[in-house]
């Protein structure tokens, strides 16, 4: 089973808008010395929706080689486009990642069984874990639990569930009829705790690109059933969720970790830099929580 916090990686550019790899190296490093179980390369907070193929493939490939095995490597290979995907996660199968998320078809707006025969079709393509992205904020359509079941049942390489939906409800139920060994991971951060102590398992970060140890320290004690020590470390951590997701993900995140001297804050369209009101918002509420 997947347990605990996976940082979903930012992409660093440089500032002719390449992406910078060394700086990249430097993220996954302070990550793993932040003690996180995972990280995922090429997702939403990666900006991968205007990565070229070879670059996602080069990301993998960088994470992998510097990683060593201390951690996993998890490839976001997933498209609104079924072919595309696999020949993405079969590359990522190839290169040697521990597991792929496939994230919703987006803007197709598929039906349940579209779903299902498009996460099936990808999964039956290769041996790697797989693990499912439901994020229906950014996708228009939403993975109901019986099709998530479904898929799970019939697909032995799903394991997981990166659950965004915003519905603690869905997670709930996800979490109760889940078959044995399945994973159910938070894709909000202000969610985790909750999720947690419904029988989940961990998270898949945004903020611990910016404190992993501290992200890692709270759900650790909560997985751990230290609820006390879990809601105090999270009540910190409360400010930084809100200021994380101040304006679209991954700008705040990455504007952050500029200030943290971690990367350069530079974006590609149609991403764009933070609007200076909320700039002042974020570096305060980093300030006064201690980040920087």
């Amino acid at each position: 089973m997947l347990k605990g916090v996976y940082t979903a990686i930012i992409t660093p550019f440089n500032e002719d808008g390449s992406v910078d790899y060394n700086a990249f190296r430097k993220l996954v490093e302070f990550n793993i010395k932040g003690g996180v179980a995972g990280i995922v390369v090429c997702g939403t907070t990666g900006e991968s929706p205007t990565l070229s193929h070879k670059e996602k493939e080069k990301l993998v490939k960088v994470a992998i080689k510097k990683a060593k095995k201390r951690v996993a490597i998890i490839a976001g290979t997933g498209s609104n486009n079924t072919s595309e995907s696999i020949e993405a996660s079969k590359k990522a199968q190839e290169l040697g990642a521990d597991a792929v998320m496939l994230v919703n078809p987006y803007y197709n707006k598929p039906t349940q069984e579209g779903l299902y025969r498009h996460f099936k079709a990808v999964a039956d393509s290769i041996t790697t874990p797989v693990i499912i992205y439901n994020i229906k904020g950014r996708t228009a359509v939403n993975v109901e639990t019986p099709t998530l079941m479904r898929v799970a049942a019939e697909c032995r390489n799903v394991i997981a569930v990166k659950e965004a939906s915003g519905d603690i409800n869905q997670m709930k139920d996800v979490i109760a009829k889940r078959p044995q060994g399945f994973s159910v991971l938070s894709g909000d951060d202000n969610m985790t705790l909750e999720l947690i102590k419904a029988g989940g398992d961990g998270i898949i970060s945004v903020v611990s690109n910016l404190v992993p140890k501290r992200v890692v320290a709270m759900v650790k004690s909560a997985l751990d059933g230290n609820f006390a020590e879990a809601d105090r470390l999270n009540a910190e951590l409360i400010p930084v969720y809100k200021a994380a997701f101040i304006e679209t993900n991954p700008i705040p995140i990455k504007a952050a970790c500029a200030m943290k001297g971690l990367c350069s804050e530079v974006y590609r369209l149609p991403m764009c830099e933070l609007s200076p009101e909320n700039r002042d918002k974020l570096q305060q509420v980093l300030k006064e929580s201690g980040v920087l």
